[in-house]
């Protein structure tokens, strides 16, 4: 069962090695020779990149195992690859337009990566958090408690013994039906959007230390709700965006490169429909 299995992660890595070609960058520790195929080397990196490529699929095999998968998928590769060459293969038409397409595919990858994000910082990424924090409106939060009862006349009874002196907590405890009764009803902080319209209103409306006078009908009943504390919703943390930041600038950067290269050549397009469109496009891309 073993070997079989084996011999199935061994066909399905060949299969995905043809499907994935391989683009390794030069590094003098990557180019240590690991095996040679009809003269042809196998490189440290180019094995390596394609164990990274198996990692998701066979990610709890041995190391040595999915290394040795991942040399019989090169050797194979490179088998094929020159009996295709023998073929006469690399010199058709439609193998060359392919290969310039990959080409251009890899500079384009290597020029956003070595031009654009080399630009970006962690500086510039915390100059541009804080822009966006103090531009950003500020945001309230509550803290609040509730009750949850079925019928509007539980809930009036409810707030006639808090009007006598009751405890919040412990009459969420001994009397609401929602998950957060055995804790004294405590919701903890939340801010707006994250409770149903008619509860968040209330709720917001509030004064910190008061409940709600008359009960609050929502889908899952009838609320007490009261306000323990109000405060001014803290920001996302900086490292917590930091990646979602870094896109947004990386991005920018990518427009204000193709804009300023767009400007000092000419993009000739034949068929006026399609012009229109890709005026359209790139007018929405510098906006």
């Amino acid at each position: 069962m073993q070997k079989r299995t084996l011999a199935a992660a061994v066909l399905l890595a060949t299969t995905v090695s043809f499907a994935a070609p391989v683009f390794a960058q030069d590094t003098d520790a990557g180019q240590t020779v690991v095996a040679t195929v009809d003269g042809t080397p196998i490189t440290e990196e180019e094995l390596q990149s394609t164990v990274d490529q198996f990692k998701g699929q066979f990610g709890q095999m041995p190391e040595e195992q999915m290394r040795a998968i991942a040399l019989s998928s090169l050797v194979d590769m490179k088998l094929i690859a020159d009996a295709a060459k023998e073929e006469g293969l690399d010199q058709t038409d439609a193998f060359k337009t392919r290969m310039e397409q990959l080409q251009q595919q890899e500079l384009y990858n290597a020029y956003f990566d070595q031009v654009i994000n080399s630009q970006i910082t962690d500086e510039m990424l915390k100059a541009r958090y804080d822009e966006e924090i103090a531009k950003a409106p500020k945001q309230e939060e509550v803290h609040a408690r509730h009750i949850l009862v079925e019928s509007e006349d539980e809930a009036k009874e409810i707030i006639k013994e808090l009007d006598n002196g009751a405890d919040f907590a412990e009459l969420a405890k001994e009397h609401s039906t929602g998950p957060s009764g055995p804790d004294g009803g405590d919701l903890g902080y939340f801010s707006k959007g994250q409770m149903v319209p008619p509860f968040e209103e209330a709720a917001f409306a509030l004064a910190p230390g008061k409940y709600t006078e008359t009960p609050v009908k929502t889908d899952f009943g009838y609320h007490v709700i009261e306000v323990e504390d109000k405060r001014e919703k803290a920001p996302v943390p900086f490292e917590q965006i930091k990646p979602q930041l870094q896109q947004l600038v990386a991005g920018e950067k990518y427009n204000e490169a193709v804009n300023a290269l767009k400007k000092g050549d000419t993009v000739v397009i034949e068929d006026k429909d399609l012009q229109d469109s890709y005026d359209a496009v790139n007018k929405m891309q510098q906006q």
